[in-house]
C-alpha cells in the first residue's frame, strides 16, 4: 500500500468514526473534518486525495458490523418495518424508501429517507394534518441539471425515530436521481420491494428429525 493509499484508509476510517460518533451525515463534511485531523485538509482541498464516499459507506459499515453486530439486525428491522408502516400510510403519493435504512447501515441516530410525489406539496401537510400528526417542514434547495430546484422536506418522529419525507412533482417520479455514495443511479425500493427485504431477515426455524 502505497503512502497516498495509507492516507486515504486512515481518512476514511476516521470520517467513518465521526460520522458513527458525531452522527455527521454528510460525507464531505465528514471527510474535510477527519482530513483536519491528520493536518492535511489544505494539501488535499482539491479532494483527489481524499477517500471517495463508497470507502467512507464501507469503512461505517465496517464499524457498525464490528460494534453492534447483534444490534443491528433488531435495529434495522424496527426501523424496516417502522418506514413500511409510513409508506402503506402514504400509499397515495407512491413513495419510495432510499437512504440508509434501505443499505442496511444504520446506526443508532439514523432517519428513514422517503421520497413521495404529489401535484402539490400541501396534499401532504393537509394529508398529515388530518390525520393528527404533527410534522415540521421546511423548503431545501438542491442544484441540478445547471438549475436551483426547491423542493417541500417534512420531518415526523416515532418512537424516537425521525422520518424525512421529500416531496417531488410526479413528473420526477421516473427521474432517479444519482447516489452520493456510488455515484450511479440511488437504490430505492417501493413497498413491495420493502416487504420482501423484511420478510428476508426472518428464517424459518430448524426442524428435528422425527
Amino acid at each position: 500500500m502505497t503512502r497516498r493509499d495509507r492516507l486515504r484508509q486512515l481518512i476514511a476510517r476516521e470520517a467513518a468514526r465521526l460520522m458513527y460518533e458525531e452522527q455527521i451525515k454528510e460525507y464531505m463534511t465528514a471527510k474535510r473534518k477527519a482530513a483536519r485531523a491528520f493536518g492535511l485538509e489544505k494539501r488535499l482541498s482539491l479532494g483527489h486525495h481524499l477517500p471517495s464516499n463508497s470507502e467512507i459507506h464501507a469503512e461505517l459499515q465496517r464499524l457498525i458490523n464490528l460494534l453492534e453486530p447483534e444490534v443491528l439486525p433488531e435495529r434495522l428491522l424496527q426501523m424496516r418495518v417502522l418506514a413500511l408502516k409510513y409508506m402503506e400510510l402514504l400509499a397515495p403519493f407512491r413513495p419510495y424508501l432510499i437512504g440508509s435504512v434501505l443499505s442496511g447501515c444504520v446506526t443508532q441516530r439514523s432517519d428513514i429517507d422517503l421520497h413521495l410525489f404529489a401535484d402539490d406539496p400541501e396534499e401532504v401537510e393537509r394529508f398529515l394534518a388530518d390525520r393528527h400528526l404533527d410534522f415540521i417542514s421546511e423548503i431545501v434547495t438542491i442544484h441540478k441539471g445547471g438549475r436551483f430546484h426547491d423542493y417541500p422536506h417534512l420531518y415526523l418522529e416515532e418512537n424516537g425515530i425521525e422520518l424525512e419525507l421529500s416531496v417531488y412533482p410526479p413528473r420526477e417520479r421516473q427521474n432517479i436521481p444519482r447516489s452520493s455514495i456510488t455515484g450511479k443511479a440511488m437504490e430505492r425500493a417501493d413497498a413491495k420491494q420493502l416487504r420482501r427485504l423484511i420478510s428476508a431477515s426472518f428464517t424459518l426455524p430448524d426442524h428435528p428429525d422425527t
